[in-house]
């Protein structure tokens, strides 16, 4: 019987690499066993040890898969948002059979609230900087989401300026509620921007697969924080003042804002 070791040293390094990879170890294995570390321990406690020690294996055998804790993170990230995808449970927040874009807006909000209820641990690393396009804002660490949303409300008729006028309003809206509502159930919120972005993650990203996205990128580069900040606080003010004359009107019974 021929000595395995031996064979792999005279077959090459290929083969040496093979007799070393632990059986049943693949990318979507390590990613979920990242999701579920993090809703377990909590984002700030993982690392690449800590995380190979769960799936019984060293850290440098999860390099294979993951090149590196940023694209760990991204894997996690789209691990979870691809669910808005997925249409196993025939529900209204898979967003991949939307009416139009009203419809679409109201199914990814329910998506994403799911998401964060399911996952508050990890959901602050969802509304993070994505290092492959630093210059996303609001934040939000999934490409494939933010280019699903400005394609959308594209071929719904917004003109570009609309489309990332929308894309502010709605994520500053929806990620900002549900930050908060992760923190309430015991959800730690990190400072996770990365302002500067990972330079060998724009280099490895192919835009082509987001045009969208990169037709766009002046327009979402663009800080427009105090403005809409302002924006924001004028329609909270309106909505408060017709609070008031409805309690008026009705006697002091009034719904929920």
């Amino acid at each position: 019987m021929r000595d395995p070791d031996l064979v792999a040293v005279q077959e090459g390094p290929e083969a040496a690499s093979e007799l070393t990879r632990p059986a049943g170890l693949d990318r979507d294995k390590i990613l979920q066993a990242a999701v579920d570390f993090i809703d377990e321990e909590g984002l700030a406690a993982l690392t690449m040890r800590r995380l190979g020690s769960t799936l019984g294996v060293e850290a440098m055998a999860l390099y294979r898969y993951v090149p590196g804790r940023e694209d760990l993170l991204d894997g996690v990230v789209d691990r979870v948002v691809e669910t808005l995808w997925d249409d196993e449970d025939g529900d209204d927040v898979y967003i991949g059979d939307h009416s139009g874009w009203q419809d679409y807006l109201v199914r990814l909000a329910h998506g994403m609230r799911r998401i964060a209820l399911a996952h508050p641990a990890v959901f602050p690393l969802v509304a993070s900087r994505p290092p492959a396009a630093p210059w996303v804002r609001p934040p939000l660490r999934s490409l494939r989401l933010v280019e699903s949303f400005l394609g959308t409300l594209h071929d719904g008729g917004f003109p570009d300026q609309a489309a990332v006028a929308a894309y502010r309003a709605y994520s500053s809206f929806l990620l900002g509620h549900l930050l908060l509502e992760v923190t309430q159930i015991g959800a730690q919120v990190s400072l996770l921007d990365q302002p500067e972005g990972d330079p060998q993650a724009q280099k490895e990203t192919d835009f082509a697969e987001y045009p969208n996205l990169a037709r766009t990128e002046p327009l979402l580069g663009q800080d427009k924080s105090a403005a809409e900040f302002e924006e924001s606080l004028e329609n909270l003010l309106d909505r408060l003042d017709r609070l008031l004359h409805e309690a008026k009107n009705s006697g002091g019974d009034v719904g929920d804002l």
